[in-house]
């Protein structure tokens, strides 16, 4: 039987930490759209309500909302999470004079919390299901596509704490969140989802969804 020198042993166990630290990273899901068929919703994604479909512009595919009725629509996509989650998604919308679009994304289903970007409001928001929880400033740059994240970990027995970020493309991620909300009611299992409100009357596209599971 080989034994191995410490300096053999030392690469076995960074090899091991690597591919530790590459199956935490791995997405529980993820989708650019590119495999998609143009005018179709993805299967595995269930539209809420709303015109959702994929289009193509530019050689990019993306998930687009219609921008008539003037309502707020969703659909959910991935698996259903309680914790120990964060979401992450690219949105694109433009505004017409005054009026723009708002976008979010969301973790535990439909009623669950969202991270709002609302540029009437220059604020980016988060919500439990239709209820404001808390608001930060946010400079929304129409035309361009922002960046959405949003993370819920259980902290503690009987204790989660929500956070979010937002940035522009083309700018570096923001090391620290930008909005964080402690919770003491337990979250329910459900889907991450994507909703928009296309009060600029112009369609807004969603693109690289990504699901990750938190250590």
């Amino acid at each position: 039987m080989k034994t191995m020198t410490p300096g053999r042993l030392m690469l076995a166990a960074l090899c091991a930490a690597a591919w530790t630290a590459l199956a935490q990273t791995k997405p529980l899901y993820e989708t650019n759209f590119e495999q998609a068929e143009v005018g179709t919703v993805p299967d595995g994604m269930v539209v809420l309500d709303g015109g959702f479909a994929v289009r193509e512009a530019d050689g990019n595919k993306f998930l687009e909302l219609p921008g008539a009725p003037l309502d707020t629509f969703g659909v959910l996509f991935g698996p259903a999470l309680q914790d120990n989650v964060a979401v992450e998604a690219r949105v694109f919308g433009t505004a017409t004079g005054r009026r723009y679009p708002t976008f979010a994304v969301s973790v535990n289903g439909a009623g669950g919390y969202r991270l709002k970007v609302s540029p009437g409001r220059r604020a980016l928001e988060l919500f439990k299901g239709d209820a404001n929880q808390l608001a930060v400033p946010f400079a929304w740059q129409p035309g361009k596509w922002t960046h959405l994240k949003l993370a819920l970990r259980k902290v503690s027995d009987g204790a989660w704490r929500v956070e979010g970020k937002a940035w522009a493309d083309g700018q570096t991620e923001p090391a620290a969140w930008m909005i964080a909300f402690d919770v003491t009611d337990e979250p329910h299992a459900g889907r991450p989802g994507l909703f928009g409100s296309p009060i600029a009357g112009t369609p807004i596209r969603f693109d690289d969804l990504r699901v990750s599971a938190l250590p």
